[in-house]
């Protein structure tokens, strides 16, 4: 619920509607990134100057870099999985530890390396996503809780599997080189005065707020920051931040990640 005379723990907030088409260096249109303040309302960021007339993901992940080493506390939204389900971690053996995953899923699926599709992993071109695959029923609790489908789930409509497996290398590298908080793989609570990135499902928002002429990919990313800020400045963000799992829940979240907005009882 929304705190009268709430303070707002941000200063900026950023929407990114992410693709997982192509590779790290193609531009393209369902890359979008809009950004607002606390006074102004999400206005779109382009991409620097050049032939591409979009952003690619290489892109996004340098200008994070150089945003979130900034002093504005800010907050990120970025609209695909952070983490697979609790199944991949027990079937691969993996520690129960957000830094090890992400290092051991960019080993077999490099797909933040050049010239390098999705698709190929998956077809053994390159790396060695044999290895480490999962099943397109096995949900994480977050998913289940906002009825999305499962980071394993390709070539469907909504699909957020190949927007995942391109995305987790470039949350790597955003981490390796920044102080950002990743929530809640490092707390569900922010420190004060930190910036931090949070998965979102631009789905559960988009219909709240006009589209104005945008596209559905800028509509999204609108959205993303939209929702940041109205949540932020209504004091209710706090409590999403902090949602009341139950305790196996939450202990299972802590490895799977969990989606900005969503609450236990959906």
């Amino acid at each position: 619920m929304p705190t009268l005379n709430a303070i707002p723990a941000f200063k900026r907030y950023i929407g990114i509607d992410y693709s997982g088409a192509e590779t790290a260096e193609s531009s393209l249109k369902g890359l979008r990134i809009y950004e607002a303040d606390r006074v102004s309302p999400p206005g779109e960021i382009s991409p620097p100057v050049s032939p591409r007339k979009y952003w690619t993901r290489r892109g996004i992940a340098e200008l994070l870099v150089e945003l979130l080493s900034q002093e504005t506390p800010t907050l990120v939204g970025i609209d695909h999985g952070f983490s697979f389900p609790l199944r991949y971690f027990e079937k691969y053996r993996l520690a129960p530890d957000w830094g090890i995953f992400l290092d051991d899923f960019q080993h077999h699926w490099p797909t933040d390396s050049e010239h390098t599709y999705v698709d190929f992993v998956r077809d053994g071109i390159c790396g060695n996503g044999a290895a480490r695959t999962g099943e397109s029923t096995w949900r994480r609790i977050t998913e289940i809780r906002a009825r999305a489908k499962s980071v394993f789930h390709f070539n469907v409509q909504g699909s957020v599997a190949k927007s995942t497996h391109s995305g987790l290398p470039w949350l790597r590298y955003i981490r390796q080189r920044t102080e950002v908080h990743f929530w809640p793989f490092d707390g569900w609570r922010i420190p004060a005065g930190r910036s931090a990135v949070a998965e979102v499902y631009p789905a559960m928002w988009s219909k709240k707020f006009p589209t104005d002429g945008r596209d559905q990919h800028q509509h999204d990313a609108y959205s993303i920051a939209a929702w940041l800020r109205l949540a932020d400045n209504d004091g209710s963000l706090a409590g999403f931040l902090d949602p009341p799992l139950p305790e196996q829940e939450r202990r299972i979240a802590e490895i799977e990640g969990w989606i900005l907005g969503v609450v236990s009882t959906q």
